[in-house]
């Protein structure tokens, strides 16, 4: 039986944290048969995953990269596309949280440093795979990671919703662009899930995050799995037709 994603050359960001999502979907796409370059600006926590995944006897390396320095994208995309003669995924992964309140002296600068990562890196990456997906004939797939927190409010969170709802939005339009070159590009949002992220806004936020919990549907955090899951339906051919589109993964927590 052919694998979901046999063959496929796949770009995952923000693949060191474990448990973390750009982990679980990077062995996700592995297990389904995708060539997976993983990369974070952590490089020995990138290799850990990418090692892990090789021992399974599945296709993995990792890669050094800031996404938000357009440098690290121009030699990252045109080294994969020299190595492997194509990039046909794109899972714009990696970001960050930072709480604090609206009248906190530090927001500002939380926005500032989340701006760079969470939105200007998703938008070169989108970017750059665009390129390279068009110059190669591919029919491609980008998918960019949001949050149920580009969806609707959450207290303390501001500057972490605004560029997950830019996100949503850069998503959409983007897809518009591409539709006619078989590029499609969806965005994924996720609840509150069990990652070291999650457990990092726990911290800061223990009461915020104990009402939402207790207010989820399902009765319980989601997994990176469930993400992973999600992610590799859009980077395979089954969702052909699927494009423009928002998948939101949060156990019923937006539908009430």
């Amino acid at each position: 039986m052919t694998r979901r994603v046999e063959g496929k050359v796949a770009l995952v960001t923000g693949g060191a944290s474990r448990p973390g999502l750009g982990a679980a979907i990077a062995e996700r796409l592995a297990e389904e048969g995708a060539r997976v370059i993983l990369t974070d600006i952590d490089p020995a926590g990138a290799e850990a995953t990418a090692a892990m995944i090789r021992a399974k006897n599945l296709d993995a390396i990792a890669v050094e990269q800031d996404v938000s320095s357009q440098t690290d994208w121009d030699t990252v995309i045109a080294n994969i596309v020299g190595d492997y003669g194509r990039l046909d995924i794109l899972v714009n992964n990696a970001g960050i949280l930072d709480v604090a309140d609206i009248d906190a002296d530090n927001a500002l600068a939380g926005l500032k440093r989340q701006y760079a990562v969470n939105i200007e890196g998703v938008f070169m990456g989108t970017q750059a795979a665009v390129r390279a997906m068009r110059t190669g004939s591919v029919h491609g797939s980008i998918i960019n990671l949001s949050s149920v927190a580009g969806l609707v409010g959450f207290r303390g969170s501001a500057s972490y919703a605004a560029t997950k709802g830019a996100v949503k939005l850069m998503t959409k339009s983007v897809a518009l662009e591409t539709a006619a070159d078989n590029i499609r590009v969806n965005s994924v949002h996720p609840g509150i899930i069990r990652t070291n992220m999650a457990k990092e806004g726990l911290a800061d936020n223990a009461d915020n995050y104990s009402a939402i919990e207790a207010a989820i549907p399902v009765g319980r955090l989601g997994e990176p799995v469930d993400i992973a899951n999600c992610v590799l339906f859009l980077a395979s051919d089954e969702a052909a037709y699927v494009t423009g589109a928002e998948f939101v993964v949060d156990g019923g927590y937006t539908a009430q």
